[in-house]
């Protein structure tokens, strides 16, 4: 990876307040190369050029890592259970987020399911490439998972309810879910059913990017 991306990669860090260690920040880069190299051969994402990939996958994935944390010491979703966070990343394509949150939080199990087979074996393939033993690709449908994860999560995947009601199995009792998504979508957040309550949306600012981002955080709504 060229200088100028890294001292970009370097740049966006600051912005969104994150400090990953030297280990990570080329974790980040030799990533964004191994996305490169799979795409010439298996068409993993229609961006093409190093820049555009910077903004546009990384940074903009890496957005949601300060926001995540923050939901789950709020939640206290690490000490409902006793083992490690599990979060499911839904139709994960070429990982985004879910590689990206599994270099940046080592603490947290990532797993990325797809139905597309390629995509899940690029996963794997980053897996062992990095070193990244908290990262899994999964090749299924989410519907057929019978895991349960603290946070389930998609970019870019689905409508909101299309998401949620197909993930609704693989989502742990008091878990949440979190929903990448670009404007503020308000027509699909109405559209969910009264089994899912949106508690937050949350507006994200990513770096050299021109363009509204958002989380929309749901959960199980609770019964009357």
């Amino acid at each position: 990876m060229t200088r100028p991306l890294q001292a970009e990669l370097q740049r966006g860090l600051g912005q969104l307040g994150l400090a990953p260690t030297e280990a990570q920040v080329q974790q980040l880069l030799d990533y964004l190369d191994l996305i490169q190299k799979w795409t010439k051969v298996y068409n993993l994402t229609a961006v093409r050029d190093p820049a555009e990939m910077l903004t546009h996958h990384l940074l903009d994935s890496l957005a949601v890592i300060a926001p995540l944390r923050r939901q789950i010491a709020e939640l206290g979703l690490l000490s409902a259970e006793s083992s490690a966070l599990r979060l499911l990343d839904v139709g994960s394509g070429a990982g985004l987020p879910g590689a990206v949150i599994a270099i940046c939080c080592p603490d947290i199990t990532v797993h990325c399911v797809d139905t597309v087979a390629k995509k899940a074996a690029f996963i794997q393939q980053v897996a062992a490439s990095l070193k990244l033993p908290n990262l899994r690709g999964i090749h299924a449908r989410v519907e057929n998972l019978t895991d349960k994860y603290q946070v389930v999560s998609s970019r870019a995947f689905a409508s909101l309810v299309d998401f949620t009601t197909w993930s609704v199995g693989a989502l742990a009792e008091q878990g949440i879910w979190m929903g990448m998504k670009g404007k503020n979508p308000v027509d699909e957040m109405a559209a969910l059913p009264s089994s899912v309550s949106v508690f937050h949306v949350e507006q994200l600012a990513v770096p050299g990017l021109d363009a509204e981002r958002c989380i929309v955080w749901m959960r199980r709504a609770e019964l009357p």
